[in-house]
């Protein structure tokens, strides 16, 4: 399992000297919730994500982009055409008007 957003919320919590609990506060969930998100057994919504950037003063681009990563590997992790559908999906997105 894929768990590179909840990884970078412990560091980012563990390189301040917070608590789960501490976190959980701030942002206003459950400290068991948190302590779940960050082992990868839950996945975070996307407003979490964000209160997550902002508490740690980090950018929004950066947590957004391995929680969603964290979403499509769990999403295609024991699909055989896993590799072949990132591939149309990457060229369909490139030419995807902004």
């Amino acid at each position: 399992m894929a768990n590179h957003f909840g990884e970078k919320i412990r560091n980012l919590r563990e390189a301040k000297h917070l608590l789960q609990r501490q976190v959980a506060e701030k942002i206003e969930i459950d400290a068991a919730l948190l302590c779940k998100i960050e082992r990868g057994e839950r996945k975070a919504k996307k407003d979490q994500v964000l209160s997550f950037a902002k508490l740690f003063k980090i950018q929004k681009e950066m947590l957004l982009t391995l929680w969603l990563a964290d979403k499509v590997y769990d999403l295609i992790k024991d699909e055989e055409m896993a590799t072949a559908a990132l591939k149309v999906a990457e060229s369909q997105y490139s030419y995807k008007p902004k």
